[in-house]
C-alpha cells in the first residue's frame, strides 16, 4: 500500500528486512539483548515515514467514505491512512509512530523524534516501540476477524496473502461476497469471486472501487 510513498515493502527477495534479519530486529528477543541496536532500526524507519507522503491509492480511500462504511484493515505500521484522512484505520501489527510500555496491558503513547534504552515514562517504566514483532500475539486479530465477517465486499491492497494470521482473514469473508486484489505479482489464491488488478495501488484502488461500486449501486 505504502511502496508507491517510498515505503520499503517489509522483506525483500534476500529475505532481510533494511539489511537486517527479522530475527535481529523484530522479535522481542532481539529487544532484550540489543535493545539499542532495535531502537536505532525503528527510529531510522519512523524518519522515513515522517518524510513520506500518502500516495494516490491512500487519498482515492477518503472520498470512498461518503459512499461505504469503509474499514481499513492494515498491516503497514506507517500512519499515511489517517494522513491521508481516512477515519476508521484498524493496525494490526501496531504504529511506528507510538510507543508502548511492556506490561501485557501496556500504556500508549504518541512519540515524535527517537526512542533508545533508557526511554521511559516518568514513572520509570521503560517504552518500546508499539510494533507487533515476530513471536507476538496480534492484539486486534479477532477485531479484524469480525470486520471482515459483516463485510458486504473486501479489497485486498499489495498483500503477499503469506504473512499469517493476516493471511487468514481472506478466510473470513463469506464465500458469496466479492474480493478484489489490487496487486503487480500474481495472485496467491483462486476464488470465485476473486477479482485481480494486477497493477499498484495509485492504480489499482480507484478502479477497484469503480468495479465494486458497479457491483452494488
Amino acid at each position: 500500500m505504502s511502496a508507491e510513498s517510498g515505503i520499503p515493502t517489509f522483506r525483500g527477495s534476500d529475505g532481510l528486512w533494511a539489511g537486517h534479519r527479522v530475527e535481529d530486529v523484530a522479535t522481542p528477543e532481539a529487544f532484550e539483548r540489543q535493545p539499542d541496536l532495535v531502537h536505532q532500526f525503528y527510529n531510522e524507519r519512523r524518519r522515513g515515514i515522517a518524510q513520506a507522503q500518502p500516495n494516490a491509492g491512500h487519498l482515492a480511500l477518503v472520498p470512498a467514505e461518503s459512499d461505504w462504511d469503509l474499514q481499513i484493515i492494515t498491516q503497514n505500521v506507517d500512519n499515511l491512512h489517517e494522513r491521508a484522512g481516512s477515519s476508521k484505520v484498524l493496525h494490526l501489527h501496531g504504529r511506528i509512530d507510538q510507543a508502548r510500555t511492556m506490561e501485557a496491558r501496556p500504556s500508549i503513547i504518541d512519540i515524535e523524534g527517537d526512542l533508545n534504552s533508557s526511554s521511559c515514562l516518568p514513572d520509570g517504566r521503560k517504552l518500546r516501540p508499539n510494533i507487533v514483532w515476530f513471536g507476538e500475539l496480534v492484539p486486534a486479530i479477532s477485531e479484524a476477524q469480525n470486520l471482515v465477517q459483516m463485510a458486504d465486499a473486501m479489497l485486498v491492497v499489495g498483500s503477499s496473502l503469506q504473512v499469517y494470521p493476516a493471511a487468514g482473514l481472506l478466510f473470513e469473508l463469506p464465500n458469496d461476497r466479492p474480493l478484489v486484489l489490487v496487486d503487480p505479482g500474481k495472485a496467491g489464491l483462486h476464488r470465485p469471486s476473486l477479482h485481480h488488478l494486477q497493477m499498484g495501488a495509485s492504480e489499482g484502488i480507484p478502479q477497484a472501487l469503480a468495479h465494486l461500486k458497479s457491483l452494488f449501486f
